[in-house]
């Protein structure tokens, strides 16, 4: 193994020593370094930060790209109608009142169902298989989309679409814990989260590109779900072959590669590395207050978020432009979203600061939208164009540190995934919301619909802050009982199983 090897005849001072499956021992000794030991307290090795970074670019070249192209189809599947509505699918299917929105509603209710069940099964047999297999689903509706004849035919696909989508973003979140670090996470995460706003900028170029089609023979806006969904599907049976079930499995590491991911995970992220899942032990997260508060929070951040992401288009049509131009004109925010997101996650890994990212993120979207509801969109053009950026950076940003911040502070695998599971989709569920209060009757305006959002973002803002302040002050509660300040760092995760049960854990905030 690349480890710094160190020969010590006495045992580190003041450490427990908490023997694993191979009769090694976990700890951080006292310069701060993970390493591992026998049972006796020797150190066997000290984990070389250069065989570290060495470990995770191989995981950055070989994981990150592939779920980052998946979660860009994820993303593009989910949310083309959008584009497809500026260019009369709702005239060529024959959409009245408000079916366009039911048909945008129906698709949050399976995803919300079925995601619980689906990350379970992604635990069980591994997000490897579970995730290119959902892949393969969501791309055959959408691309059985264009044989779409009425509403009740597309309402029936959107149904089955959410029901393909629902476990996916909860399953890339936990299969990326089983690779990385606490504090490594975020800008990972990050970095993956970005394909959807990427994904929402390329998804107005190719709407752009492709309504310039003229055919007699099917609607131009079909071609749009022709081209995705066939990318789709292929792309499924790639990602089928090509990812690792874990680090044990890689073929692209080494014996040694191997056997240090394991020891990373038991340091710094769980509390037993690729736990069977049990159910009534996992679904002991909700004995925890905070499980409950992040859920609050994910109902906040899912208005907001849902809404810019199915209607930016109807927003940005306020200003003007033709049906074409509009679609262009969503570009640009959705990549300075992307920018933005990098530049939060790649800060709070840096600061090891969770909650206030979150919070500046809500704060994002709440001066966005209210500065677009109080101006007068026509004669401050730009003013108004400039808010839709600020509704981006709201949206991206909270959706992906939210979900690093619960995750980090969680060490037993199935906890974090049952938690996950429900929160991530529950956030999602409130697409119903943003799919009903942005009405036909309020274009082109959305007032009521703006408001709404806004004042989503305000209380996810404040819940955020409660939440963060409470963290502070549990840290300093229990520093101060256990006589000493105990950093993060300090205490590996698997003796963290019982989360803030234990006496020796510290919020990661």
């Amino acid at each position: 193994m690349e480890y710094d090897r160190r020969s010590q005849e006495s045992p580190m001072s003041d450490e427990k020593h908490l023997t694993t499956s191979d009769g090694k021992a976990i700890e951080i000794n006292d310069s701060g370094e993970p390493a591992v030991t026998t049972a006796d307290g020797n150190t066997l090795a000290i984990i070389s930060p250069a065989a570290e970074r060495a470990l995770t670019r191989k995981f950055d070249l070989r994981i990150l790209p592939v779920l980052a192209i998946m979660y860009l189809f994820n993303s593009l599947d989910k949310s083309n109608l959008g584009n497809a509505k500026t260019h009369g699918l709702e005239k060529t299917l024959g959409l009245k009142g408000t079916q366009y929105n039911t048909i945008l509603s129906v698709f949050f209710i399976p995803y919300v169902l079925t995601a619980p069940f689906l990350g379970i099964l992604g635990k069980q047999y591994g997000p490897n298989r579970v995730l290119p297999l959902m892949m393969f689903t969501f791309g055959f509706c959408t691309l059985m989309v264009t044989a779409a004849k009425n509403f009740a035919g597309i309402m029936t696909l959107r149904w089955f679409l959410g029901m393909s989508e629902s476990a996916f973003f909860p399953l890339v979140i936990y299969y990326q814990t089983t690779f990385y670090r606490r504090g490594e996470l975020a800008r990972r995460l990050a970095i993956f989260y970005a394909a959807q706003s990427v994904a929402s900028a390329f998804g107005g170029l190719l709407a752009f590109g492709v309504f310039q089609i003229e055919s007699d023979t099917i609607a131009e806006w079909r071609y749009l779900f022709i081209i995705e969904g066939c990318c789709t599907i292929l792309f499924s049976f790639f990602a089928f072959f090509y990812l690792p079930q874990s680090a044990a499995t890689a073929t692209f590491l080494s014996p040694e590669e191997k056997e240090l991911a394991y020891y990373r995970m038991q340091v710094d992220s769980s509390s037993v590395v690729n736990e069977k899942f049990n159910f009534r032990e996992s679904f002991k997260i909700f004995k925890e207050w905070t499980s409950w508060m992040i859920l609050a929070i994910e109902i906040c951040l899912g208005v907001p978020l849902q809404s810019v992401q199915l209607f930016l288009p109807q927003i940005v049509a306020r200003l003007g432009y033709s049906a074409v131009k509009t679609n262009l004109y969503t570009v640009a925010p959705n990549v300075s979203g992307a920018v933005m997101l990098l530049i939060l996650a790649f800060a709070s890994d840096y600061t090891r600061w969770r909650f206030p990212f979150v919070a500046l993120g809500f704060l994002f979207t709440f001066l966005g939208m209210i500065v677009y509801v109080g101006i007068d969109v026509k004669s401050q053009l730009h003013v108004a164009y400039f808010a839709t950026f600020m509704m981006t950076w709201g949206t991206s940003a909270p959706s992906v540190l939210l979900d690093v911040w619960y995750n980090n502070n969680i060490a037993h695998e199935g906890r974090r995934v049952v938690l996950t599971s429900i929160g991530v989709p529950l956030a999602n569920l409130m697409g119903v919301v943003s799919s009903n209060i942005f009405q036909n009757k309020d274009a082109p305006k959305y007032i009521p619909a703006l408001a709404t959002t806004a004042a989503f973002g305000a209380t996810g803002l404040a819940l955020t802050l409660v939440l963060g302040a409470f963290m502070m002050f549990d840290n300093a509660r229990r520093n101060k009982k256990a006589g000493r300040k105990i950093e993060l760092k300090d205490i590996p995760t698997e003796r963290l199983r019982d989360g803030p049960r234990v006496e020796e854990f510290r919020w990661f905030y």
